[in-house]
């Protein structure tokens, strides 16, 4: 051995294959064998091999605990093994004889997989070759829960001769159980980054099916191969079912800014009372406004299906930034969607927002304008159904919900043009990677602008919301914009400096929880 190796194995009650692992790792110096959860004679087996070292460790995906594992291990060079695969003795000598001087190469070889004692080389089981030996300095596996591999990028990947066997599944339970496991996982780590429904479900699992057990050649392996083939469909059905299901739980903190004009936030929060996906929690977001809001507040809580809360800070001008970044601290949602007190809202406002929801990215909406006329009417009755066709509407095609059009013409886009925090959406912990909204801002305008530069810099991209997320804004006289020669100045620099981090933010607010 031209540099030690170390071998690093997950386990949870691997009795069944563990002996003859370990036993065809005899010849290396030390095995790592990270155990989570084991309830059978897994670590039993484990401790009667001297070159073992066992450490617990509770589950937090393949990719993290593979990790772990190799940060425990002594030596630099690591082979990756899993519990169920036992080295063929070419392979063991052809590692060992390795010269391992040059770090930027990893390894891979060939495994063969069996059902209980039959090799199958069919159904994408076949020249299956996996990526093992690696320099822990110079790579590590991707931080997936499932999945995972060895990161190759800038490396030289180097295939050996010898081979390993995997003893994938002696029964069907065992395939069930697995399949169950990792389509779990799938569905997790793939939640708000993939799109899935039922009609995508049903065609991948057809397609897998007839890959599986008729181009991959399933059907010559017997019942084995069939087993294989519906197990390997099922979980592509499952997973994306799984994912679905997924994709329809999100917790919304709906904020919804004010300041002295109750009228219009009894409107909006009443509109919020009837959204057909109710937020986890309703944060008024308060910039200084009379006791008289404050009585509303607590008035409409009392009719209100989800709980209201009430942030309020003194009068000391326009200071939107430190209002918002007060009620997002209260937020217990892992998404935060923010509109204006002036803000009516479709009854699938945040169905809309939830369907548009995308990890890695933020969401401005749209708005609907609308005539002094319609806004006093809304107003004075409360909210009430508005179509494309109303009269007293502007831009009328932002008045149009429609799913299907909403996936169509929903679009990245690049920069802050038209950039309005009157109806946006975020993930949490992107505005605390930010510390959200930049309090050196005072007096209307650009503190949404900066903020969306910080996230943009930061690596979060920002999608326009389509026919989706309808709000309907009520018309009123425009706010002073004597302050905003200074904002101006403040947006510059951060775009000039590339700005991603701002210090006078919302973790002083989030110290207070």
């Amino acid at each position: 051995m031209s540099q030690p190796i170390s071998v690093t194995i997950l386990t949870k009650n691997s009795q069944q294959h563990l002996s003859s692992c370990l036993h065809s790792l005899q010849r290396f110096p030390e095995i790592i064998v990270l155990d989570n959860g084991s309830t059978d004679e897994t670590m039993a087996i484990a401790a009667r091999y001297p070159n073992v070292r066992i450490v617990q460790h509770t589950f937090i995906g393949f990719g993290p605990l593979k990790n772990l594992a190799a940060q425990h291990a002594s030596h630099p060079w690591v082979l990756s093994i899993d519990s169920d695969e036992v080295l063929s003795p070419q392979l063991t000598e052809e590692i060992l004889q390795l010269d391992l001087r040059d770090t930027h190469k990893v390894y891979s070889f060939l495994r063969h997989n069996f059902y209980g004692k039959k090799h199958i080389k069919a159904c994408g089981w076949d020249n299956d070759y996996v990526l093992r030996l690696y320099h822990k300095e110079t790579t590590r596996f991707a931080d997936l829960p499932v999945h995972e591999y060895i990161i190759t990028d800038g490396l030289q990947v180097q295939a050996l001769r010898g081979t390993m066997d995997h003893f994938s599944f002696d029964s069907i339970s065992q395939l069930i159980a697995k399949m169950d496991q990792y389509t779990t996982l799938f569905a997790k780590e793939k939640r708000f980054r993939k799109h899935s429904s039922p009609a995508i479900s049903y065609f991948k699992w057809a397609f897998s099916l007839f890959r599986n057990y008729v181009l991959q050649r399933g059907f010559l392996y017997g019942y084995e191969g069939m087993a294989i083939s519906f197990s390997n469909a099922n979980g592509t059905f499952y997973k994306y079912m799984k994912l679905h299901e997924e994709n329809q739980r999100l917790g919304i903190s709906l904020v919804v800014t004010t300041y002295n004009w109750k009228e219009a936030l009894g409107t909006v929060l009443r509109s919020a009372f009837q959204q057909s996906e109710l937020p986890r929690e309703i944060i008024v977001a308060d910039d200084g406004s009379r006791e008289d809001t404050r009585a509303l507040v607590a008035e409409l809580a009392k009719e209100s299906p989800v709980p209201v809360l009430h942030s309020w800070q003194e009068d000391l001008g326009f200071r939107a930034a430190e209002s918002r970044n007060r009620a997002i601290a209260m937020a217990t949602g892992e998404y935060v969607v923010i509109i204006d007190g002036d803000m009516v809202l479709h009854p699938d406002f945040l169905k809309g927002h939830r369907r548009a929801a995308r990890k890695g990215y933020f969401t401005q909406g749209k708005r609907v304008l609308l005539s002094p006329e319609l806004s006093q009417k809304l107003i004075s009755r409360g909210p009430s159904p508005i179509s494309p066709l109303s009269s007293g509407i502007k831009n009328r095609f932002n008045a149009t919900n429609s799913p299907f059009l909403s996936r169509l013409f929903s679009k990245d886009k690049a920069g802050i043009a038209s950039i309005k925090s009157c109806n946006m959406g975020f993930w949490m912990e992107d505005i605390v990677r930010v510390n959200g909204f930049n309090e050196d801002f005072v007096g209307w305008g650009r503190e949404d602008s900066e903020f969306a530069i910080r996230l943009l810099n930061s690596g979060t991209k920002r999608q326009n919301l389509a026919f989706g997320g309808v709000a309907y804004h009520l018309h009123h006289q425009e706010n002073s914009r004597q302050s905003l020669a200074a904002n101006d100045t403040l947006l510059e620099k951060a775009i000039s400096e590339k700005s991603i981090f701002c210090t006078n933010g919302i973790d002083k607010h989030l110290h207070k929880k």
